[in-house]
């Protein structure tokens, strides 16, 4: 049996940049890697099929770890089948990329597995028909996102810890970008241009959450009153970054509603992973 972590990530801000013809919206982010992990395990079976324990509220079909799967299927050169168990701890729904990241995990390994011999630029290619925030996790290295969110251009970001709020809703990202007002012209800008003021970088989608969600807009004045919070991705989490003068457990105590106290990481733990 092989364990291993799958990590979420954080949205350093969000801007929409234009709209495709085919009705995808073109953006730029910044994607930090942190250390909230999913774990999943893959155990070999002698039967033929997939079976994935852990997530019984979503569909086998619609799975991203099953899709995952069977992407690799036609490639695999030592097929078995596979139980592949997923403990739970990156919220659903929340812009943290643990769906994004259970399905670049299962690319990773089930790659060595089957031995399907493909190249990591092979796996980020499969993974953004997954969802565009796969191939981030399958190169496991921060990054500067342009195009949907699959063109990456891999940076250096300094170790910060980080405060993450999870409001008790469900975001729909549907429901964000059918909004009139949201803003898809915002003038696109360098990564130079953030490291000099990281505060003119915020999240179009920010506002419309606050508006649409009241959970949401209670969360982000109770991280404000601390640092400056900020909405990552489209979903429901908000954040600010640690600094040596809050009272880091008094905040985490009396969030109103799930907090999480969580380091940046330079790396995903599975950036060099190799079936042992």
């Amino acid at each position: 049996m092989i364990r291993v972590p799958s990590p979420a990530k954080l949205n350093l801000f969000l801007h929409i940049t234009g709209r495709r013809e085919n009705g995808y919206h073109e953006l730029q982010s910044i994607f930090q890697l942190i250390d909230l992990y999913d774990w999943l395990e893959f155990e070999p079976l002698q039967e033929d099929h997939i079976q994935i324990d852990g997530l019984n509220n979503v569909d086998l079909e619609q799975n991203l770890i099953y899709k995952a799967t069977q992407m690799l299927k036609p490639f695999a050169q030592h097929f078995t089948g596979l139980k592949i168990k997923i403990e739970k701890n990156i919220p659903m729904g929340a812009g943290l990329g643990g769906g994004s990241s259970n399905a670049a995990t299962t690319l990773i390994v089930v790659n060595q597995l089957w031995q399907c011999g493909l190249s990591i630029e092979q796996l980020a290619e499969l993974g953004v028909k997954l969802g565009a925030d796969v191939p981030i996790f399958v190169h496991g290295q921060n990054a500067w996102a342009e195009g949907i969110g699959e063109h990456l251009t891999f940076i250096d970001l300094d170790q910060k810890q980080y405060i993450v709020l999870k409001p008790d809703c469900f975001i729909s990202t549907q429901l964000l970008f059918s909004q009139k007002t949201l803003t898809r012209n915002t003038k696109p800008s360098k990564f130079c241009a953030y490291q000099i003021k990281p505060s003119d970088f915020g999240n179009n989608f920010e506002p419309l959450a606050r508006n649409l969600y009241p959970e949401v807009d209670e969360a982000m004045q109770y991280l404000d009153q601390f640092g400056v919070a900020k909405l990552t991705g489209t979903g429901a989490c908000v954040f600010t970054e640690v600094t040596a003068e809050m009272h880091v457990d008094e905040i985490l105590k009396h969030s109103p509603c799930k907090a999480y106290l969580v380091n940046s990481l330079n790396e995903s733990p599975l950036r060099h992973f190799k079936v042992q």
